[in-house]
């Protein structure tokens, strides 16, 4: 029906635009035919008209041309006209229908009509309303915005009036003296904690109305008085309180570190008064000042001297160098006169001194080692004086940091004002014994428990005694030096001719030194320094120029291998017993005893077996230049060797392992040395057979009465010393 009525409309605009003066014949004028109650409204048309074109009609024939219905209607043959004619008349009857319905449906559509005006009324009188609402809710808004300036108004006011409160409140709390804090002031002692808690408010109080001054504010007159009179009572209260602890310091056989901790704990009397009466708070200071520095330059100077008391009454001397001749008033390794001696090159105990046990062991007591007859090393009274140094001058610098509120340059200032001559005293005092200890080992253990004791002090974060210890040091290291230098020359002098008598065995300097050297090696290994390596260094080669001179002296070279064997593994055995065994000391002594050593052999072979060493060596290079015919005349020295070497060799063992234990008293070293003649002499008939087997020497006859290698091991074996 849809597709009827579409084609139909279709139709219709084509024959309207096609044929309109044809309808025009048919039906009558526009409007007029039966069932129109509209007529067609073509407008203003003008036929006529020059303007009218023509392409514009054609353009729209032509779409209309091809509509998809217009071509169907085209292709089946149907009579436009007809069909328009049709169309029409089913549009009439469905408008006549259409019509019926209306008027069927007019009371509903009447009543929906009254609805719609009444609708009409009832919203215009909602807009009306709506229209007094938004009127009064503009009013409304401009009341709120009113309410909201105000309200931050009122705000600002508030706020401006809590601060005032607040700032007033502070002042008035400030300014206002409490009854409590003059009862306090006026009637507590002042050990009472309340008093110290007062005290607390008032310092409070006088810094606040200090800072109100300042500003300007006047109510501050009215209570300037009343502080200014309790500042005055607390100050008198608190100086005459100080001042007593610090006259207990004076009393005899005082502990001062009690009274010093009970002033610790009301170390704020030092910071009111400092605050509100420097002048009474530098009254005290330099009372304290005054009468602690007394009272260390006494204890010191007093237990100095009674130390000094118990050191050994042998020291060295000027001419107790390493280099002097070893007389009977001067016997360094004789048994000593007094029970206890102060050795001089030796180390000994005396290390013990700079171990972590007794280094920091509690200082010595003179009165109590004068009871017991003891006696003590220098290094050992440095040891306890230079203790109870370093422990009371690190509590008295921190009570100082902590009470009299100081730190930095103005704390080591106020140190050395209190320990400043002390310590010039103890200066003074080891100078002096310097300048004539002649003792390196004890002055080398000074200066490392110096080092040690400057550790401690840097671990304690207490710096005031860095100057004292550098200042310990350059005294002690320039005498050190000297010392050693001193015995470099002693040794470096040395006549041999005036050592007198001279013997294979050890030295006594070359002990000296190898004491002296190995103490000072492993002193030196705890905390190495370039310098005392460098002396040693020194030291060592001025010895081995003097074991050479000294082993000159020997007519023959036997007897000078065998000294200077001895002295070397003398110095090597008691080097490695005390330093390091990769230390310069005994690497260079190991060379030089292996090299001596290896000569002695070949010197003490040379007697028994010299024909046999000459003709291997001959024979041997005769091989090697390809000269091995030369050894046919050769025949009967070979012969003589052979039979020489069969009947004499064990004589000659024998007799060459007693030589060597009665040469050496290391019997470990002689035994080291038989072994390596021993087996060089095997290596010997070894070579010696090899050359027999030559083809020049092999049809020899007496080959048949060559040992055999085997049972010459055998049987040099049974010499082998077993201790």
């Amino acid at each position: 029906m849809a597709a009827a009525a579409t084609m139909a409309a279709a139709a219709r605009e084509l024959v309207l635009r096609a044929g309109a003066s044809d309808m025009e014949e048919e039906e009558g004028p526009l409007g007029g035919g039966p069932g129109l109650q509209e007529p067609l409204q073509l407008g203003e048309l003008d036929i006529t008209s020059d303007e009218f074109i023509l392409d514009e009609v054609d353009v729209h024939i032509q779409a209309n041309l091809e509509d998809e219905l217009v071509k169907e209607a085209l292709k089946t043959g149907v009579d436009l006209r007809h069909y328009s004619k049709q169309v029409e008349l089913e549009l009439q009857q469905i408008e006549q229908k259409s019509i019926r319905d209306y008027i069927q449906e007019s009371e509903n559509i009447a009543s929906l009509h009254n609805q719609i005006t009444a609708c009409d009324a009832v919203l215009e009188r909602m807009e009306q309303m709506l229209g007094a609402f938004q009127s009064d809710l503009s009013s409304i808004s401009s009341e709120i915005r009113t309410l909201q300036e105000q309200s931050g108004a009122m705000n600002i006011r508030l706020r401006n009036r809590q601060a005032v409160r607040g700032k007033l409140g502070e002042l008035v709390d400030g300014l206002v003296v409490p009854s409590a804090l003059v009862t306090a002031i006026l009637e507590a002692p002042v050990t009472e904690p309340r008093f110290l808690e007062q005290l607390q408010e008032l310092d409070a109080k006088a810094a606040a109305v200090r800072e109100q001054e300042a500003r300007g504010t006047a109510a501050c007159a009215d209570v300037r008085g009343v502080l200014d009179r309790l500042r005055v009572k607390a100050v008198t209260k608190i100086r005459d309180f100080i001042l007593q602890k610090i006259y207990s310091f004076r009393k005899p056989m005082t502990n001062y570190q009690i009274p010093q901790t009970a002033l610790l704990k009301y170390r704020f009397f030092y910071q009111f008064l400092l605050g509100n009466e420097r002048a009474t708070a530098k009254e005290i200071r330099d009372e304290y000042v005054e009468t602690l520095s007394k009272i260390y330059l006494s204890y010191y100077r007093s237990y100095l001297g009674r130390l000094m008391k118990v050191q050994y009454e042998e020291v060295a001397e000027k001419d107790d160098l390493m280099g002097v001749e070893d007389t009977a008033k001067k016997g360094f390794f004789s048994k000593p006169s007094l029970r206890s001696r102060n050795t001089i090159f030796t180390l000994g105990t005396r290390g013990a001194v700079i171990s972590p046990t007794e280094l920091e062991a509690p200082i010595l007591v003179p009165h109590t080692a004068q009871r017991g007859e003891q006696r003590y090393p220098f290094e050992a009274l440095f040891r306890s004086q230079h203790y109870a140094l370093l422990d009371n001058s690190c509590r008295e610098y921190l009570f100082i940091c902590e009470f009299f509120v100081v730190s930095g340059p103005a704390a080591h200032d106020l140190f050395h004002s209190v320990m400043g001559r002390t310590l010039s005293m103890t200066l003074k005092h080891l100078e002096s014994y310097l300048a004539d200890c002649y003792d390196a080992i004890a002055v080398f253990l000074c200066i490392h428990i110096v080092l040690r004791f400057r550790n401690i002090a840097a671990k304690r974060d207490v710096p005031a005694l860095d100057r004292y210890w550098e200042q310990v040091l350059a005294l002690l290291w320039p005498r050190f030096e000297l010392i050693l230098e001193m015995n470099v020359h002693s040794v470096r002098s040395t006549d041999p001719q005036r050592l007198g008598g001279l013997d294979t065995r050890p030295h006594y300097i070359t002990r000296r030194y190898a004491e002296f050297s190995s103490a000072l090696v492993s002193i030196n290994q705890t905390i190495p320094n370039e310098r005392t390596m460098q002396l040693l260094g020194q030291l060592q080669v001025e010895v081995e120029n003097f074991v050479l001179r000294v082993a000159a002296e020997f007519s023959s070279r036997k007897e000078q291998l065998v000294f200077l064997i001895n002295n070397y593994d003398m110095m090597l055995g008691v080097l490695m017993e005390r330093a390091a065994d990769e230390s310069k000391e005994v690497e260079s002594f190991q060379q030089l005893l292996n090299a001596r050593t290896q000569e002695f052999i070949e010197e003490l072979l040379s007697p028994p077996f010299g024909g046999l060493v000459a003709f291997v060596k001959e024979a041997e290079a005769l091989i090697e230049r390809g000269q091995a015919e030369r050894l046919r005349g050769e025949e009967a020295r070979v012969t003589q060797l052979i039979r020489g070497f069969g009947s004499s060799w064990k004589s000659s063992v024998e007799s060459l392992s007693q030589d060597v234990m009665r040469s050496f008293t290391n019997f470990r070293n002689g035994t080291s040395i038989i072994q390596g003649a021993l087996t060089q002499l095997i290596q010997l008939y070894h070579r010696f057979h090899r050359v027999l087997s030559q083809p020049q020497l092999r049809a020899l006859p007496a080959r048949a009465e060559l040992i055999n290698i085997h049972h010459l091991m055998v049987e040099l074996k049974k010499h082998k010393p077993n201790f």
